[in-house]
C-alpha cells in the first residue's frame, strides 16, 4: 500500500535512562495495532538480553505503524534511540533521520543529563520537539514542577506539553494525535537522484549485512545498482523490506521520505557504516549527507581469556561479535602476566561492559580485562606526535616533550544536599567547574571539564554513591590538554608486572603506588623465599612492600649439643633462601589483576 509524502512522519523517541522510553513505545505499537494483545512482549523493541535485564537500549531499532486519524491513513516511522551516552553517535544518526523528536522526561524525577545532551542533538538536527512528561499516576509525580523545570533547563515552552503514562495507557491516544499534527512530513524531491542515510546497519546470519535506511531523495528499488559514498564501493539491492515489530514486510521500493531495510547480500557490516549516505551508482547525487564520522573508540582495555588455551576462540568470538557490531575495533597483543590477549576499542564504559558480557555470555569464554585507558597523545623530543593507547608503548622519558590527554565536557546534575560531596569529589579527579546553575531550590546543574582518564574507572559508581543514587551524569569529548603525566609500574620479584602499568598524574603517583603495593601485598601468595613487590617511575622506586616467605622450623630435629649445630642447619636455610630467590619465578593469581583494578 503506497501512502503519499505528506501522510508521513518519521520520529525519535529521547530520554534519560529509565524514564519509560521502551514502555511508551511498546505501548505505541499497541495503540497503532500492529501487534494484538497476546502478542505483546516487554520491551518489544529491546533485542538483546543484557537489554532487557539492565532496562536498557543498546541498538537503535526502528518500527513502522499504520495509525488512522479522521479517517485519514498514516504511516509512523518510529525510530528508537540508545539513551545512553556511550552510543551518542547512533543517536545523532537516528536523529538527523527524523524529523520529530518525543522528549520523555519521568513526572517524578525531572530533567536528567542524558535529557540534555539529546535535546542539543536533536536541536542541531532542527526537529520539531514534543515534550512528554511520563509516568504522571506516580505518588511522587509533579507534572508541573517538571514542566517550569524543562523551560528553564532546555528553554522549551511546555505550554502543550503531554501527560501520559506508558503503563497503564493514559493520554496515549492524545500523544499520537499530536504526533500527526506537530510533527512535519519529510521534505525531498522523489525525482531527483537516490539519496538515502544508513541510520543502522547489523548482521543477519541468513541475509547479510543489512542496511536500515531513510529516503531523502528519490527511491531505492530492489534490483537497483547503488553506491555507498563513504566506502566507494557499488551493490547490487537483493532485497527491500519494512521494520516491523513481529516480522519483516518485503517491498519493491523505498520512496522519498520512507524508512525500509536494504539487503545487499554483504558479508562484512563495515561495508554499511552508520551515517553513510547511499545514492544511485550511475545518477550519484551531488552531495552526501552531512555529519558522517568513522566511529571512534575512546576507551581501550586488553582481554584475556582465563585460559590461555581459549585464544583462537575468542579470536572467532570478537570476529562474530564485530559483524554485529562495527565499534569496536581490536589487535592481538601479549603480557608476560597474562598471556595472549586482544586490545580492544570502546565507545566508552558502558559499551565495554556489554561487549565482555556478551563474549562470556554468548560465546562461553572466561576473560579478564586489564584497567581500561585512553588515548594519549605524545610529542617527542624530535617533532613527532604518536598516539598511545597502552602503557607499555610510552617512549622514553628522555624522548618526551610533553604529553597531551583527552578532555570531557560533563554535565552533572544532582539535588542540593548533595553539592558539596560532588564538588569534594570533582576536585580530587582534577575537574574544573565551567558552570553552576541553581534549576530549582533543590537541584543543581554542574558543568565541569574533566580528564577522561579520572572517569573511566568508576567515576560514575562514586558520584552514584556520593550522591545515594540521586545524580546523573554525561559527558561529551572536547579535546586535548596537555598533562603532568608519568607512567607507574609494579615489580614483583623485580619483574614488571606490565599488565599493571598505567599513566597517572605525576602529583597521585606516590599515593597511587602506595594503593598498588600494600594491595598486592595481600594478594601475592607467600613463597619459600621472600618477596619483594615495588611501585616505580622510571629506574625510581616509589613505594615497596615485602611478602615474607614461608618459615620451616629447621631447628626441630636438634634436641641439645652445641649451639653451632643450630647455627650451621640456620646459615644453610639462608643460603638455599637466596639461590631460590635468584632463580624462583613467582606466579601471580587472577584475583591480583581484579583486585588491583578496582583500586582508585
Amino acid at each position: 500500500m503506497t501512502t503519499e509524502q505528506s501522510r508521513i512522519r518519521n520520529f525519535s523517541i529521547i530520554a534519560h535512562i529509565d524514564h519509560g522510553k521502551s514502555t511508551l513505545a511498546d505501548r505505541l505499537i499497541q495503540e497503532c495495532g500492529a501487534v494484538s494483545e497476546r502478542e505483546l512482549g516487554a520491551q518489544m523493541m529491546d533485542t538483546m538480553d543484557i537489554e532487557k535485564e539492565r532496562g536498557i537500549t543498546i541498538k537503535a531499532q526502528s518500527v513502522r505503524l499504520d495509525y488512522v486519524k479522521d479517517g485519514e491513513h498514516y504511516i509512523l516511522n518510529l525510530i528508537d534511540t540508545p539513551g545512553h551516552v556511550d552510543f551518542s553517535y547512533e543517536v545523532s544518526r537516528s536523529l538527523a533521520s527524523s524529523d520529530g523528536a518525543l522528549l520523555i522526561v519521568d513526572a517524578s524525577q525531572g530533567v536528567e543529563a542524558q535529557t540534555i545532551a539529546n535535546v542539543y542533538i536533536a536541536l542541531e538536527n532542527d526537529l520539531e520537539l514534543i515534550p512528554v512528561i511520563n509516568k504522571i499516576d506516580l505518588p511522587a509525580a509533579d507534572p508541573d514542577k517538571v514542566k517550569e523545570e524543562i523551560e528553564h533547563t532546555i528553554g522549551l515552552d511546555c505550554s502543550e506539553a503531554l501527560e501520559v503514562s506508558a503503563k497503564s495507557g493514559i493520554g496515549v491516544k492524545e500523544l499520537l494525535d499530536a504526533i500527526i499534527e506537530r510533527v512535519p512530513a519529510p521534505r525531498g524531491d522523489k525525482d531527483a537522484p537516490t539519496k538515502a542515510i544508513i541510520y543502522d546497519s547489523w548482521f543477519d546470519n541468513y541475509l547479510g549485512a543489512l542496511a536500515l535506511v531513510r529516503v531523502y531523495d528519490g527511491k531505492i528499488s530492489k534490483g537497483q545498482e547503488i553506491y555507498v559514498m563513504g566506502t566507494k564501493k557499488k551493490h547490487e539491492v537483493l532485497n527491500l523490506m519494512y521494520p516491523h515489530p513481529l516480522a519483516l514486510i518485503k517491498t519493491d521500493h523505498i520512496k522519498t521520505g520512507e524508512v525500509g531495510i536494504v539487503v545487499l547480500g554483504l558479508k562484512n557490516i563495515g561495508d554499511v557504516q552508520v551515517g553513510d549516505t547511499i545514492t544511485d551508482n550511475k545518477n550519484k547525487t551531488a552531495h552526501a549527507i552531512e555529519g558522517f564520522e568513522e566511529v571512534k573508540s575512546f576507551v581501550f582495555a586488553g582481554l584475556y581469556p582465563i585460559e590461555t588455551d581459549k585464544f583462537e576462540d575468542l579470536r572467532d568470538a570478537l570476529d562474530k561479535l564485530k559483524l554485529n557490531d562495527s565499534s569496536i575495533s581490536y589487535e592481538p597483543e601479549t603480557s608476560v602476566a597474562l598471556g595472549f590477549g586482544f586490545r580492544v576499542g570502546f565507545l566508552g564504559l558502558l559499551h565495554m561492559e556489554v561487549v565482555k558480557e556478551r563474549l562470556e555470555r554468548e560465546f562461553g569464554l572466561d576473560l579478564i580485562a586489564t584497567a581500561p585507558t585512553v588515548t594519549y597523545r605524545v610529542i617527542q623530543t624530535n617533532g613527532e606526535t604518536i598516539e598511545i593507547q597502552n602503557p607499555s608503548q610510552l617512549p622514553p622519558v628522555n624522548e618526551i616533550e610533553k604529553i597531551m590527554e583527552p578532555y570531557v565536557k560533563a554535565t552533572i546534575l544532582t539535588p542540593t544536599e548533595f553539592l558539596g560531596n560532588v564538588i569534594t569529589l570533582l576536585n580530587t579527579k582534577r575537574a574544573i567547574q565551567e558552570k553552576m546553575d541553581y534549576l530549582s531550590v533543590d537541584r543543581v546543574l554542574l558543568e565541569y571539564s574533566i580528564p577522561m582518564n579520572e572517569i573511566v574507572m568508576d567515576f560514575y559508581d562514586k558520584l552514584k554513591s556520593v550522591t545515594k543514587g540521586y545524580a546523573s551524569f554525561d559527558y561529551d569529548q572536547s579535546g586535548y590538554r596537555e598533562g603532568d603525566l608519568v607512567k607507574l609500574d609494579v615489580l614483583v620479584a623485580g619483574e614488571v608486572v606490565d599488565a599493571l602499568s598505567i599513566i597517572v598524574p605525576k602529583q597521585n603517583a606516590q599515593s597511587k603506588g602506595r594503593e598498588f603495593v600494600k594491595a598486592m601485598k595481600e594478594i601475592v601468595p607467600r613463597q619459600l623465599f621472600e618477596v619483594a613487590i615495588q611501585a616505580s617511575i622510571g629506574n625510581k622506586v616509589i613505594a615497596r612492600e615485602t611478602v615474607k616467605s614461608m618459615g620451616k622450623n629447621v631447628t626441630a630435629k636438634c634436641y641439645g649439643g652445641d649451639i653451632t649445630r643450630k647455627r650451621k642447619l640456620l646459615e644453610k636455610q639462608k643460603a638455599g633462601k637466596k639461590r631460590m630467590k635468584s632463580i624462583g619465578r613467582v606466579q601471580l593469581p587472577q584475583e591480583a589483576f581484579l583486585t588491583v583494578l578496582k583500586l582508585d
